[in-house]
């Protein structure tokens, strides 16, 4: 079977397999391994490579997580546009449990997680809208009905937020919060490849009514309710992604010289 792929569907938590009829593939980068081999299979007549992001067995906590092996091993497959689904708490009363949203700015409070690829040379690339337009059109028009916008407030987790904190991401513009968008996304754009999210909310964020906590058992209770919900959203998003890139992603790289060859 053809290893290689043009689309890559990173998996969150909750959803560890995603293909049937694939072919595994271990890719080597100069990260270390991905979080776990690549399932690569044919969708709708579109090359898609899988990988779950916390591996199959959910070893890799979020600030563990070899994110710059991952971006870096799908694109060594041929993969150029990235899907990330993610769980997330909600910020806003309505956005509750089982609410599908497609973000469309980030907000970065996380801390010591390695973020670039770019150690050496002065390169800077645009990141003032984080998600692929072409990516969120499609995840738009998806049958769920997700919420179309809202920053996805990202922190270092693995704990959860505080009443006070999560109050403060909802007063700074914040809608959902998360801990493992970022360095996913800006990694995706320093190898000029789309990446697009659709976020699932599990749980209303701690400060944003009454006194419930958020916990981890309700978490993957909501999540494992609406895997399949997800499933299908994934599936007939990759065979609508558009075959000839001409967004922001794709040229983002024009006319730097960045210090070493693309995978």
């Amino acid at each position: 079977m053809n290893a290689a792929a043009e689309i890559g569907v990173i998996g969150g938590s909750g959803l560890y397999s995603l293909l049937t009829k694939s072919e595994e593939v271990e890719v080597s980068t100069p990260y270390g391994p991905p979080s776990d081999p690549i399932t690569v299979a044919e969708v709708g007549g579109r090359r898609v490579a899988f990988l779950p992001r916390h591996g199959r067995d959910h070893r890799f906590p979020p600030h563990k997580i070899p994110y710059r092996a991952n971006i870096w091993a799908l694109r060594a497959l041929g993969v150029r546009q990235i899907v990330a689904p993610c769980a997330v708490g909600g910020l806003r009363p309505e956005l509750g449990p089982g609410t599908f949203v497609v973000p469309d700015q980030l907000i970065d409070r996380t801390s010591g997680r390695v973020q670039t690829f770019y150690d050496e040379g002065a390169v800077h690339v645009n990141f003032a809208d984080p998600y692929c337009p072409n990516g969120r059109r499609v995840l738009l028009e998806s049958e769920v009905g997700p919420v179309d916008g809202g920053a996805m407030v990202v922190v270092e987790g693995p704990r959860f937020s505080t009443r006070a904190e999560s109050r403060w991401f909802t007063s700074i513009g914040g809608a959902v919060v998360n801990m493992t968008g970022h360095p996913e996304a800006v990694l995706a754009r320093e190898l000029a490849v789309c990446y697009t999210t659709i976020a699932l909310v599990t749980d209303l964020d701690a400060g944003v009514e009454g006194e419930h906590g958020v916990t981890q058992e309700e978490v993957f209770r909501v999540f494992g309710e609406n895997t399949e919900r997800l499933r299908g959203v994934l599936l007939d998003a990759v065979t609508k992604l558009p075959a000839v890139r001409d967004c922001v992603c794709s040229s983002v790289l024009d006319g730097i010289k960045i210090p070493f060859e693309l995978p």
